[in-house]
């Protein structure tokens, strides 16, 4: 056999995995390089911040007041004789300032990019859960209907639940009981379906994509902030209840990217033939269909990741974010804007801060696109 029949009858190519594919397309993309160094900076320093900012003695303390050093920009260094030896910085100067309490300005962004951090990821977290269940639901079982009955008793449960909820128990119970009694009439109407209760629960009222998408269309329909902003004014103020409210009000854009892939997968040749082996649905919607519709999911997550640091940041300048005495970007900047004349590295810092991080995970997530859709790269 000769060299040149050797060469037609082995790969052309050497053969590449998908990582491998994946990582010769995103390099390629020096911005998306760029803002995945900043990414991993960011994470480094917020792990770093978390270290070094908490317990009883942290090396950095963030609430250490020394009113006698208030208003220092960046790089000041303290005075020994209005300080006592556990009130000097730990790295012998104030390397961002300090801030109209004295509380070294470097302490409080370290501690501020923890907070940032695991409300964007955390929110995140909570939005792609709802939002890869409901899309999931919308695009595999859409064409099923939901029956009157299914309404009726869901309308029922929750109205008993809420009333539960708000302080009325009895009349609680008594809606709870008459669902049960609809459930069990449901169950009852099929043993007789020529009945004309059967007729009512069982007639076929609205599709489940119809239903689900039309609740994306109604929280589409708020304006994300000021939904936000409304419902965290209700609730007490709490780190926790700020990752919750930004991941519940925040899953749609992740529903319609899932629901839109599972419509195009639901009738490839692979999910008809696992369907013909009598797979469960389960195991196809999360063995078969999810790995082939989180590609657009990740690169919303990556983006949606720099939208939630955004939404804390600017509850928190508005006073609706986290309480004292713990630092965020957003209230670090809140407190500048007074001093802004005075003492503008106050609001500076934590301004230039915030644009970088959420730049960077804009780049990192166009990369990503551009890396898992090559399609669009030739635009």
């Amino acid at each position: 056999m000769t060299n040149s029949q050797e060469t037609l009858e082995g790969p052309l190519a050497p053969r590449q995995t998908r990582l491998q594919e994946f990582w010769r397309l995103f390099r390629q993309n020096r911005l998306a390089i760029l803002g995945l160094v900043f990414f991993v900076l960011f994470f480094i320093t917020a792990l770093t911040g978390l270290i070094l900012t908490s317990g009883h003695d942290p090396l950095f303390d963030p609430a250490l007041i020394r009113l006698q050093e208030k208003l220092l920009p960046p790089f000041s260094r303290p005075n020994p004789n209005t300080l006592s030896p556990d009130e000097f910085p730990t790295l012998g100067l104030y390397l961002l300032g300090t801030e109209n309490l004295g509380r070294d300005g470097f302490a409080r962004m370290l501690q501020g990019a923890w907070v940032s951090l695991t409300v964007g990821f955390v929110a995140v977290g909570i939005s792609l859960l709802v939002g890869i269940f409901m899309g999931g639901i919308a695009g595999h079982f859409g064409q099923n209907h939901i029956r009157v009955g299914d309404i009726l008793l869901a309308c029922l449960l929750l109205a008993g639940g809420l009333f539960i909820v708000i302080g009325y128990v009895y009349p609680g119970f008594i809606i709870i009981a008459i669902a049960l009694v609809c459930a069990i009439g449901r169950l009852t109407s099929r043993i007789n379906p020529t009945s004309i209760w059967s007729a009512i629960v069982n007639r076929a009222a609205i599709s489940v994509d119809t239903l689900i998408m039309r609740i994306v269309d109604i929280m589409l329909c708020f304006p994300s902030f000021f939904l936000i902003l409304t419902v965290v004014a209700l609730l007490p103020a709490s780190i926790y209840n700020i990752m919750i409210v930004i991941g519940l009000t925040s899953w749609m854009g992740a529903t319609r990217f899932v629901r839109a892939e599972f419509l195009s997968l639901r009738e490839q040749d692979f999910v008809t033939a696992a369907r013909a082996l009598g797979v469960r649905n389960f195991r196809i919607i999360f063995r078969h269909m999810m790995p082939n519709a989180i590609a657009p999911v990740l690169v919303s997550a990556t983006i949606g990741i720099a939208t939630a640091i955004l939404t804390e940041a600017g509850l928190s300048f508005l006073g609706f974010g986290v309480p004292p005495p713990h630092a965020t970007w957003g209230n670090i900047l809140s407190d500048g804007k007074r001093f802004i004349f005075d003492a503008p590295w106050l609001t500076f810092v934590p301004g230039i801060a915030i644009l970088i991080v959420v730049l960077s995970f804009n780049l990192f997530g166009e990369g990503l696109r551009d890396a898992l859709n090559p399609k669009l790269r030739e635009r």
